[in-house]
């Protein structure tokens, strides 16, 4: 019996995958050893043991693996964002907690990130960055808004925020958090990681806290 195209598709499908992470490793050894601006296609295909051929088969340029090959991480990274929220045992230990792994997660690929969010970085990686750290902040303050967390001084509202759930708003407080975090973690990269995570985490957490108000407790009624 012969197969068919979709009998194919997942043996396909872990080929794609296996080549996207050889390409993904490639590149990250090579950031460790120069500027992302400086690594060329052949330089990752020969690392990764793959034509280049092979490579544009999957991605247009460098940028573009760069981009993909950060995507989980920033997840992953987004993930170890404080989510505060009222009733928490001890937020300021488990927020602290939280941005520990943060600055972890980014110093154990340091080479990657310091050379995307440098100054020889690609432009269109840092704004994929920007943009997935925002959306990942707005859901974030989105559930600590049904939650009833203070951000106003007087309710949960969420000031500087508009637009329906069915748009992509300009989300003053999102933007803005993830404006700072992503600045604070690469002016810590470019100085070279001096701080440890749990030494950024904790300087990092009280101005979390500030802007929140996430010390002024429930709204009164």
């Amino acid at each position: 019996m012969g197969t068919t195209k979709d009998d194919r598709a997942p043996s396909g499908d872990r080929r794609v995958r296996r080549t996207h992470a050889a390409l993904a490793r490639a590149l990250i050894k090579l950031v460790e050893e120069q500027d992302l601006s400086r690594i060329t296609v052949a330089d990752v295909a020969e690392r990764a043991g793959v034509s280049r051929s092979t490579f544009y088969d999957h991605f247009r340029d460098v940028h573009e693996l760069a981009e993909a090959a950060c995507t989980a991480m920033i997840d992953r990274l987004i993930e170890s964002l404080p989510s505060p929220a009222p009733g928490m045992a001890d937020p300021e230990s488990e927020a602290t907690r939280s941005l520990e792994a943060f600055f972890a997660a980014l110093a154990e690929h340091a080479g990657l990130y310091r050379a995307l969010l440098g100054p020889q970085g690609s432009a269109r990686v840092v704004d994929h960055i920007r943009r997935r750290a925002t959306a990942g902040v707005r859901e974030r303050l989105g559930q600590v808004h049904t939650s009833g967390t203070v951000f106003d001084g007087q309710s949960g509202e969420v000031p500087g925020s508009s637009g329906s759930s069915g748009e992509t708003p300009l989300d003053v407080p999102a933007a803005f958090t993830a404006g700072a975090i992503i600045g604070v973690a690469a002016d810590w990269l470019q100085h070279g990681c001096p701080r440890t995570p749990a030494e950024m985490a904790k300087l990092v957490w009280p101005l979390f806290s500030a802007l929140f108000r996430l010390d002024a407790g429930p709204p009164q009624r």
